[in-house]
């Protein structure tokens, strides 16, 4: 089957089984391999993508459901000159990288996050990262990084 769809912000085409994962799709045929592959089941939010500008789990939702929309992974989040934006920024100055292997769904749930709603409490920022397992930092610093991006951004005038 051919799978046509933007994928940040380039219109992408390829060939693939029908009964393929947009997750990995997005890995073996675009070889887009930030988004990572965890449980594989929807339980730990390492292969979050943005599909319409809402998180999603990339390992749940087939490339055909995908087909004719757009999709954003950590490959699209950077800054102006594509170094880091000021999210990841962030989540390096408060230590909220440690392992690296939740980050690319843990950057991805924090701009669904900010993007919808861009004063979170820091509950809401809480359970907005739910459905993102993190093994390493215990959560405190990314629920600080995310807290720290949304401030800057208030600063910078972007709500």
């Amino acid at each position: 089957m051919k799978f046509e769809l933007t994928v940040n912000g380039v219109r992408q085409s390829s060939e693939a089984p029908a009964d393929i994962s947009l997750l990995h799709f997005l890995r073996d045929n675009l070889r887009m391999t930030g988004t990572k592959e965890g449980c594989n089941v929807g339980e730990c939010g390492a292969c979050s993508v943005l599909l319409d500008g809402k998180l999603v789990n990339s390992c749940l939702v087939l490339a055909a459901q995908a087909n004719g929309r757009e999709v954003i992974t950590i490959e699209g989040i950077h800054a102006p000159d594509g170094g880091p934006n000021d999210l990841q920024q962030a989540f390096i100055e408060y230590g909220a990288v440690q392992c690296g292997y939740c980050t690319p769904g843990m950057v991805l749930a924090g701009e669904a996050l900010l993007n919808s709603n861009p004063k979170p409490t820091r509950l809401e920022i809480r359970e907005a990262i739910a459905g993102n397992l993190c093994r390493c930092t215990g959560y405190q610093q990314i629920v600080d990084a995310i807290e720290a991006a949304a401030i800057h951004r208030q600063e910078a005038g972007h709500d």
